[in-house]
């Protein structure tokens, strides 16, 4: 981890464990010794111990009496049900900002997207690409509160996605997304969810392979 300069110390910690949780620096089930981290970060325990808090209300940390802050660890159960949650609430995005947007303005952005996903050279730009992709949904909604909600588990999606842009054996290809344009240029709601539902679906039993070889909860 890189030192950190004395500004805006706790978002600054919080975006450094942040990432470095989500792309699996930190694996699972990784301790996070606040002391340590202020040896490794140059920073007081204060920030160290807000920022922690605020990964423990995202969902990315756990913090036990006795025993301390953890990266979170996952089962089969907490990845369907984090996936389960997130396609609700992507569909429930989809179908708000259909209804209210025009078609080139969710096209435009979306082709854009796809190109970036294609280009993708690495996990994390692959990643991006996914999360802008779906993104461009919540843009387009109207209601902030269904975006508040998508933020508040959007570190463990991602998380989950970068697990499987790591693990997967197959090429991404413009198969995984190219549908989700066909459907949106028919404004069929139904099939941008089908699509996405199939992609997450792919998506789980590699997730789950790396969960059971990593040694998470059975």
């Amino acid at each position: 981890m890189p030192s950190i300069k004395k500004s805006s110390l706790v978002d600054q910690v919080y975006d450094t464990l942040r990432g470095d949780i989500i792309s699996l620096q930190l694996p699972l089930g990784s301790r996070l010794n606040v002391n340590e981290l202020q040896k490794e970060l140059g920073v007081s325990c204060t920030p160290i111990r807000e920022a922690i808090n605020r990964l423990q209300l995202e969902g990315l940390v756990t913090n036990e009496t006795n025993i301390g802050a953890s990266v979170l660890v996952l089962d089969a159960h907490d990845v369907e049900e984090i996936q389960q949650l997130a396609m609700t609430l992507h569909c429930a995005a989809i179908q708000l900002a259909m209804s209210k947007c025009e078609r080139n303005d969710l096209l435009a952005p979306m082709e854009k997207h796809l190109k970036d996903y294609l280009r993708a050279r690495n996990v994390q730009s692959e990643v991006a690409a996914v999360n802008h992709l779906v993104g461009v949904f919540y843009h387009c909604c109207g209601n902030r509160r269904l975006d508040k909600s998508m933020i508040s588990l959007q570190g463990q999606q991602l998380l989950l996605r970068y697990i499987f842009a790591t693990c997967r054996e197959d090429a991404k290809s413009e198969a995984d997304f190219a549908p989700l344009l066909a459907a949106l240029r028919e404004a069929d709601a139904d099939a941008v969810c089908s699509v996405l539902q199939d992609y997450t679906d792919n998506c789980t039993p590699v997730i789950l392979k790396y969960i059971h070889e990593k040694g998470g909860r059975h």
